[in-house]
């Protein structure tokens, strides 16, 4: 979806704390935004804020942290998300960013690659029966190395849970 509802936006985490979290990671998530914790308060502000209040609603038992509405500027540093806004919830910087929309986490994806000096996994299709990997026009040899390694990892791990399920039936 091109404009996720609040809802979209909460699976989206999810998914995307789960997907990191399988990679070895602790998840910490933020929800980006052009405003701090309502301000401004904009329509976009208040969607992306209801996202939060549906994590804090209907999964309260979340195994990772998330916060939002933010700034990247916020999300990415955490000392001064600390000292300006002390009852942030994020123990470090973030390392899952909800974009607000697919051309906002389009732009900001490219940007953190390129000026950044980011490593960028992705776009990773999260959810499916079966890996799915995207490789971008223009991928160097070592981003097909990585989505290689990921599509391999996923395969394993698929395998793994398959053939656990399996015993448990026998």
């Amino acid at each position: 979806t091109e404009l996720p509802t609040p809802k979209e936006l909460a699976d989206i985490a999810v998914q995307s704390a789960h997907a990191v979290r399988q990679m070895g990671f602790t998840p910490r998530v933020a929800f980006l935004s052009h405003s701090n914790f309502g301000n401004p308060d904009t329509e976009g502000v208040t969607r992306i804020a209801e996202a939060v209040r549906i994590l804090d609603r209907f999964y309260p038992a979340c195994d990772f942290e998330y916060e939002g509405e933010m700034t990247p500027r916020m999300a990415l540093n955490h000392e001064r998300l600390c000292r300006i806004y002390p009852f942030a919830r994020l123990s470090g910087p973030a390392n899952v960013l909800i974009c607000p929309g697919l051309h906002s986490g389009g732009v900001a994806s490219k940007l953190m690659a390129e000026i950044g000096g980011a490593t960028v996994l992705g776009p990773l299709l999260i959810g499916l029966q079966r890996p799915v990997q995207i490789l971008q026009t223009g991928a160097q040899g070592s981003d097909i190395v990585t989505l290689a390694a990921v599509a391999a990892y996923e395969l394993d791990r698929d395998h793994r849970d398959w053939a656990k399920a399996a015993a448990q039936e026998t």
